[in-house]
């Protein structure tokens, strides 16, 4: 599964055991701008990196794993837990400054547009 928004925040590393660590991102899903969703994500263990370069702002696409889970209590009420696990993230583009479409050279002046110029073979 996959997602597109923009990243509200990124959580520190969390060392839940010795040998188990967690880091959460939160991404800003707009799907009705007027009543945006904020969404947690999780990445476990050596996926905790996948979120080093992300910064507030930047626009990302999510690719993740939705997983469940049942848990019981003492007094025997199961409750239900649902997880997005994450396994890569795009940056498509930085929250600071928007890529600029790129500028091309003007055309040189001295192109000929008359037909006695134009030699193609066809």
């Amino acid at each position: 599964m996959d997602i597109k928004g923009k990243v509200h925040e990124v959580l520190p590393v969390t060392n839940v055991s010795e040998t188990f660590k967690k880091r959460e991102l939160i991404i800003e899903y707009a799907e009705n701008p007027q009543y945006p969703e904020y969404i947690k994500f999780e990445a476990l263990q050596d996926k905790v990196n996948l979120f080093d370069p992300l910064k507030a702002g930047d626009q990302v696409e999510v690719f993740f794993n939705l997983r469940g889970r049942p848990w019981t209590d003492k007094s025997g009420k199961t409750a239900y837990f649902n997880t997005l696990v994450v396994w890569r993230v795009n940056v498509l583009a930085g929250g600071a400054a928007e890529s600029a479409a790129p500028e091309y050279a003007a055309a040189p002046a001295n192109i000929s547009s008359s037909p006695e110029d134009d030699d193609l073979p066809f």
